[in-house]
């Protein structure tokens, strides 16, 4: 059995994107399945929120490495302190290596040749995507069985959805007709505010059943543990946001069996 590959993307930053994929690889591997999350965004996030330094020099082979055809996807993943739970870092010079292989054959599918040489060693890829819509996008979203969606329920949260739906439309037709949205994730909810119940109810009649039942809520515990190179889970299990998480991943789970 091959992994089941996740990649998470908005095209609008700051929705929790990362937090999300950081947190929804930890509880899948608490959760006893081998994981590993992929941060393909040049911001490297993901690589920092699991304590991993991403500018220093002696970080070794990267996702940079791959896109670049300079080294196999096994020779840059490395086991984090979780067990389950591996990671293939990046460094903010994927981007410069975006700009490199433009002109390149094989420029769109070069992540997805790099997984599959190691998804028969996962049950669970997911991939963290820049917040735009760029080549690194997709070849994510060629690369993967399920697109996830976290959208924040504020102002404006919806914008830019329709014109990420529309790259989901083409990727499929043109080169990875297998590709499904899993589902739309509310994040930053603040059940107090009239704005955000107005936001979640706008997403749940726009995407109906695809919306998830979980929602992520604005939690301080949820912002700080990624200065602490951690998951929420592992920083504060006990907080609504490490919950939160921990049920929207058995959601995740049902939907993908």
């Amino acid at each position: 059995m091959s992994a089941k590959v996740i990649c998470v993307t908005n095209q609008k930053g700051g929705v929790g994107k990362t937090t999300t994929a950081v947190n929804l690889a930890y509880y899948l591997a608490k959760d006893k399945f081998k994981t590993l999350l992929i941060d393909f965004d040049p911001q490297g996030n993901a690589t920092s929120g699991l304590g991993i330094e991403k500018n220093q020099g002696d970080l070794g082979l990267t996702m940079t490495d791959v896109l670049l055809n300079l080294a196999k996807l096994n020779m840059v993943i490395r086991s984090t302190q979780y067990k389950n739970f591996d990671i293939a870092p990046t460094t903010p010079e994927l981007a410069n290596a975006e700009v490199e292989i433009t002109t390149q054959n094989k420029k769109f599918t070069r992540l997805r040749d790099a997984v599959r040489t190691v998804e028969a060693n996962y049950d669970y890829i997911i991939i963290d995507l820049p917040p735009s819509l760029s080549l690194l996008t997709v070849n994510g979203m060629i690369a993967s069985n399920y697109l996830l969606l976290p959208v924040q329920t504020e102002f404006y949260a919806l914008e830019g959805v329709a014109q990420l739906l529309e790259s989901m439309k083409l990727v499929m037709k043109q080169a990875n007709p297998h590709l499904q949205l899993l589902g739309v994730l509310a994040t930053m909810y603040d059940k107090r505010t009239s704005l955000s119940t107005q936001v979640y109810n706008e997403i749940k009649k726009y995407f109906k059943k695809l919306t998830f039942k979980t929602t992520i809520p604005r939690n301080v515990r949820v912002a700080e543990a990624p200065s602490h190179g951690v998951p929420v889970g592992a920083y504060d299990r006990f907080s609504k946001g490490a919950k939160a998480y921990k049920e929207f991943t058995k959601e995740v789970e049902e939907r993908t069996k």
